[in-house]
């Protein structure tokens, strides 16, 4: 949550429009995780919240080792709290985590080119 705070400051100190979904109660179908995967450029690890209670107590962490990508998009899919968060997105482009360094990088630009 933290980390969502943060983005969230960051944003409304940019004057950046968004619209907050709350994953854990609604995660992304299938299809739309693997366009916001896409439009990262991030491989699909990068995605897992390995830092949450839900992937510790699954196991993720072994079960990952073997997994195939359309696995772990359904477990994504299946389950919100597996989710990296933030994971903040437009039409061209997806970021997942908050990182200051990140966000002047990809969303700032979206501020300048408007």
């Amino acid at each position: 949550m933290r980390h969502c705070r943060k983005a969230k400051k960051w944003l409304d100190e940019h004057h950046i429009s968004y619209q907050i979904i709350n994953i854990a109660e609604q995660p992304p179908s299938r299809a739309v995780l693997a366009q916001i995967i896409k439009k990262s450029g991030a491989p699909i690890g990068k995605f897992l919240n390995t830092s949450g209670k839900h992937y510790r107590e699954g196991d993720y962490k072994n079960k990952r080792k073997n997994a195939s990508e359309e696995q772990l998009l359904e477990w994504l899919e299946a389950d919100g709290m597996l989710i990296k968060r933030p994971l903040v997105f437009d039409e061209q482009k997806a970021t997942v985590g908050f990182s200051e360094h990140l966000f002047e990088k990809e969303w700032l630009e979206k501020v300048k080119n408007a």
